[in-house]
Formats: C-alpha cells, structure tokens, sequence
C-alpha cells in the first residue's frame, strides 16, 4: 500500500534537488502536492511530469522570506485539496560565505531570513492548517553543519541551519498535544547543483567525499526516502528529533 494515500502536502525549494526527489516520491507513495520555489518555469515543468505520470500537483512561486507566499501555499493547498497533512519546508541557501569577519550584515540576515525565518512563516500557517484536521507532519532541511561540527567561513549558513533544530524542537513540544508531528534532516554531502557549484573542483570533491563513513555523497533520491518516513504514519511516534542522514560525516575521523 502507498504511504501517502489520501494525503496532502506541501514541498518548498521544489524545483531541484531534495525538493524535487521528494515531491515525486511523494506523488508516487499517493500524495496530492502544492509545489513550491523561486522559479516558475523549473515548477511548471515539475507538475507537467507529475500529471503526466497521473499524479495531482499545483504550483505557485514566490519568496520564502514573504509571509504573503507561506500563507498563499497553504490557501493553495486548502482550495485545491480541501486540506493539509503534510509540509517539506526545505527551500534554503549557502548564503555568504569565506571568513566572519568579513560577511556582510545584508549576507547574514539574508540566510536568517532564508533559511530560519522563511522555515518559520511557512510552518505558522501550515500548522494552522493542520490544527484544523487534527494532525500532520511538518519537516524542516537542516544540516549536521552547526550541528555535529563546522566548517571556517560558513557562520550564516550554520547558525541559520542550526536555529531550525531549535525550532523544531520547540514546534513539537508546542503542538504535539494537537497531533502535529515537527521534525528536521540533517543531510550530509548531496549531489545537487548548489553542491556542484560550491565543489567545482575534482579535489574538492574528493575531499568531501572521504569526509564520509560511506566514502561518497548521497543522490537526492536518499534524502527523499528519509523524508518520506518522517511524513508518513511510520513515524507516527516519532516528533522532535534532528535526524542526521548523513552518510556518517558525523562520525567519521579518518
């Protein structure tokens, strides 16, 4: 039986990458999707192949950072579906990188505001949604960056990444009694075209890559799986946790 029957769900950053591997595994475990992502064109193509392969997808782009947008996805949701069950809050960025001391004030809040603040407006609405039915899943993309160890030049990123753990945490304490469950992935390395673009190099990429117990970085399709357990009734018990899938970078000393 598919997982999602009967579900619905929203997914941001939808357009590549984790995004992207998620929102069609989640149409494949049965699940009826609100899309979400800067670009309009990539999104438009997403929901073409969903409904091509007899799947059920709207989609609306816009700004993370924009209160208007997290409440319009879930208005979307609502008109189109008569519901919410699930949201994938996983639209983020690198921000400004290379030493602290140096990152812009404007570079700082941006990936606050991205990362942090966009994952925060877009799971007030969504749990009100959810409030409406009794229960849900929400998910957050965080990283072991900030987490289980940093790396230099990376202060935005880690400290907007590590606050979703925080939020995480607090939205399931807060509304666990009303049967929303509030969850985090902490993915390692994964073969995206952020990744691509960071690591351009064959040296940097065997460098990430032996950072690994796995020795390799994950495809999309990996993180999607670990996703889907968290949105599903498999994890009906499960609430709170920053869940590392990533590949052992968190252990690995060697």
């Amino acid at each position: 039986m598919s997982r999602l029957n009967g579900k619905v769900a929203i997914v941001t950053g939808a357009s590549a990458g984790i995004g992207r591997a998620t929102a069609k595994l989640f149409v494949a475990e049965g699940a009826k999707l609100v899309v979400g992502a800067r670009r309009q064109g990539e999104l438009d193509e997403l929901v073409a192949e969903i409904r091509a392969a007899g799947g059920e997808a709207v989609a609306l782009s816009g700004d993370v950072r924009s209160e208007e947008y997290a409440k319009a996805l879930v208005e979307l949701a609502a008109k189109t579906y008569g519901r919410l069950d699930i949201a994938f809050n996983n639209a983020g960025t690198l921000g400004e990188g290379g030493p602290s001391t140096g990152v812009s004030e404007e570079g700082w809040n941006d990936a606050i505001a991205i990362n942090l603040t966009g994952s925060f407006l877009g799971a007030k609405h969504q749990i009100a949604e959810m409030e409406k039915q009794g229960g849900g899943s929400v998910i957050f993309t965080s990283t072991f960056v900030g987490y289980s160890f940093a790396f230099p030049g990376v202060a935005a990123y880690a400290a907007s990444k590590a606050g979703l753990i925080g939020l995480t945490q607090a939205l399931a304490a807060e509304y666990g009694p009303k049967g929303i469950r509030v969850n985090a992935i902490l993915p390692g390395a994964v073969d995206t075209a952020m990744y691509r673009e960071k690591n351009n190099t064959a040296e940097s990429q065997s460098f990430i890559t032996n950072l690994h117990a796995l020795k390799r970085v994950a495809a999309p399709e990996e993180l999607a799986r670990s996703v889907l357990y968290l949105a599903s009734d498999d994890a009906a018990f499960v609430t709170g946790t920053a869940s590392l899938v990533d590949g052992g970078i968190s252990i690995t000393r060697t």
